[in-house]
């Protein structure tokens, strides 16, 4: 139980995170030209985005709390399924990271109609992001590269209806 509590707890730290930038992006560069941290490659601009990665799904926040209240439904269900061994702490850092990514941003939906976006990589012109899709995309490159690399079909097994010992339950 102590083990839940701690990832909770970290889960609200790094949504706390999130947000506070968020806020500060708010107050400092909104209405404001962009700040250049590295000239011509990296700046700090103000966005709000009313769509989804890279600005898909304009206007359709419906659609993203609904699918975000299901997606972090099934990750919660899963994380739950993750054998109490050190093997499957990646699995868990994963799942702090993408809880926290999903929730700092339908925080933003919900309550303002629009996720707020202000890291802009100028030289090579990549869409506009923020910190809860730092979580979202280093969780997603950790879970492929511990797929791919690290964990055998076997150790996943308890993802599966064979439950948490590769038996069916």
């Amino acid at each position: 139980m102590k083990k839940q509590i701690g990832i909770f707890g970290t889960i609200l730290g790094c949504i706390g995170l999130d947000q506070i930038t968020k806020r500060l992006a708010c107050s400092v560069l909104k209405g404001h030209e962009a700040i250049p941290v590295i000239r011509n490659i990296f700046e700090l601009q103000y966005l709000e985005n009313r769509g989804a990665a890279f600005g898909i799904f304009q206007n359709k926040q419906g659609m993203f709390v609904a699918m975000t209240v299901i997606v972090l439904a099934v990750l919660t269900y899963i994380y739950f399924q993750i054998p109490e061994s050190g093997k499957y702490i990646p699995l868990k850092i994963c799942y702090v990271l993408l809880t926290s990514g999903a929730v700092g941003n339908f925080i933003d939906r919900t309550m303002q109609g629009y996720v707020v976006d202000f890291f802009y990589f100028k030289w090579i012109d990549f869409p506009i992001f923020n910190v809860a899709d730092i979580y979202v995309t280093f969780a997603m490159i950790l879970l492929l590269f511990f797929i791919l690399f690290y964990y055998k079909e076997e150790d996943l097994d308890f993802i599966s209806r064979k439950g948490r010992h590769g038996k069916k339950d």
